[in-house]
């Protein structure tokens, strides 16, 4: 991943030194549960815990020879060992150690992508409980429906995150899986207790099943996972976009001090935060397929997962960790325009109140269904042809005059009416904020900084 959409704690995870790192770990627990069962001597596994150390550029100086990237790393550990080295490894399949430490490794970025999903929640349930009376028109087909508020939108999303959030906690829960059962799973070098407890060491799961590899139907689900959360967030970010319209002009992106819109023209305030959020989510769902593609692999293992695993599992992770504390700094810094919303709905004509004079005529004036929706499409429709106020049109009819009181037609387009129970689905919220471990002090703190990427966009990213 280019280090424009890398933050520095993700980053960190997916380096190759930390890759190296968690294999080690891999190997020392081995080597003590070894040794606890006799298999190596106490005086080799000290100094094996003494001395070994990773060296990357070691490693890629023999893999220049090797071609086979795990036995350089072996051999570049067993040189820092001495000779008690012999002992590392012992038993073991490449696969043992590299799908272990992959585990480790994945476990760590889901455990942050959780973190990131935790602060986007707590700042969407905290601006949906305060934009809940904020009066905006909604939209079905880019075209007014009924009026709705901004904080019932804010609620939809952290509802939509909350579910996406519990869907990836399962999957970083079963993607922390290991193995140490041999070159094709019968355990024909070590036996399954010391599986069993070098796993519990690490705090991993046993494959029940393994073959020469951990199968990928986890990593399938963990990614298609990923890129679901993903949409989620392309949702939110469309949605912003759309309403940061010149014509519809709802809400804007946070917009700082010295910033620039575009090279040619200074008026331009543009929402490439959430245009950037709209296409890193089409690379998440690319990952997702090619992780499917990797669970058919041939017997008991293949190699044409790994090639694309080294690519799709860094990369998918680093870019949900980028766009969920991007996200959560876009929603924190939110600008909504209430005069706006609240112009808009004017702009509407009243149009909105249809279903509700429809509804009028069928249960007070008792008019057929047909016909009431007639008398009221014909007026709507002549209302927004003339700009001119629906209520004024009914008024005037007289099947509607005839059969409705004005306070009747008053009524129908009474705001209060379509927003009743708001605060009902606003008051559901608690159970999102009941289970999300962090505290109202954490929307004080600053969204982490963007390392590489917090400088000045370039035209290219616009």
């Amino acid at each position: 991943m280019i280090r424009r959409y890398m933050l520095p704690e993700m980053g960190t995870i997916w380096s190759e030194s930390a890759r190296f790192e968690q294999m080690l770990r891999v190997e020392l627990a081995v080597a003590r549960a070894q040794t606890a069962r006799g298999l190596v001597p106490a005086a080799a596994l000290e100094a094996i815990e003494t001395r070994a150390s990773i060296d990357v550029d070691r490693i890629a100086e023999i893999e220049r020879t090797t071609d086979h990237d795990i036995i350089a790393f072996v051999s570049q550990v067993a040189e820092k060992v001495g000779p008690e080295g012999r002992y590392l490894h012992l038993g073991l399949t490449s696969s043992d150690v590299v799908d272990t430490g992959l585990a480790l490794q994945l476990r760590a970025a889901g455990e942050r992508l959780l973190g990131d999903c935790d602060r986007l929640l707590t700042v969407l349930v905290a601006r949906a409980r305060a934009e809940a009376d904020t009066t905006m028109m909604g939209r079905t087909h880019s075209v007014h429906a009924e009026p709705t508020t901004f904080g019932l939108k804010l609620a939809g999303w952290a509802f939509e995150v909350d579910r996406g959030r519990t869907r990836l906690a399962t999957a970083v829960d079963e993607i922390g899986t290991g193995k140490i059962s041999g070159p094709v799973g019968t355990y024909s070098h070590l036996d399954p207790d010391i599986e069993t407890e070098v796993l519990a060491e690490l705090g991993l799961h046993v494959d029940p099943v393994s073959t020469q590899i951990v199968q990928r139907d986890r990593h399938a689900a963990l990614l298609a996972t990923i890129a679901i959360l993903g949409g989620t967030l392309e949702r939110i970010a469309t949605e912003i976009r759309n309403l940061q319209h010149t014509e519809i002009g709802e809400v804007q992106e946070p917009f700082k001090t010295g910033q620039k819109g575009s090279s040619a023209m200074p008026h331009k305030r543009n929402p490439i935060v959430s245009e950037r959020i709209s296409g890193l989510a089409r690379l998440l769902r690319g990952y997702a397929h090619t992780a499917l593609e990797n669970q058919p692999l041939w017997h008991e293992r293949d190699i044409s997962h790994s090639s694309a695993e080294r690519v799709i599992l860094p990369d998918a992770t680093i870019l949900l960790d980028y766009m969920l504390v991007r996200t959560t700094g876009l929603l924190e810094g939110l600008v909504v325009r209430s005069e706006r919303m609240r112009e808009n709905i004017s702009r509407g004509l009243g149009l909105h109140a249809s279903s509700r004079v429809l509804v009028a005529l069928v249960e007070k004036a008792g008019i057929g269904r047909e016909e009431a929706y007639a008398i009221v499409q014909r007026a709507a429709l002549r209302a927004a042809d003339e700009r001119a106020p629906l209520r004024d049109l009914l008024a005037l009819d007289p099947v509607v005059a005839q059969r409705l009181s004005l306070a009747d037609l008053d009524a129908c387009f009474d705001e209060a009416t379509f927003l009743r129970n708001v605060h009902t689905v606003i008051a559901r919220l608690d159970g999102i904020a009941a289970t999300s471990p962090w505290t109202p002090a954490a929307l004080a703190a600053p969204t982490r900084p963007d390392s590489p990427a917090t400088a000045e966009v370039s035209d290219a990213d616009r």
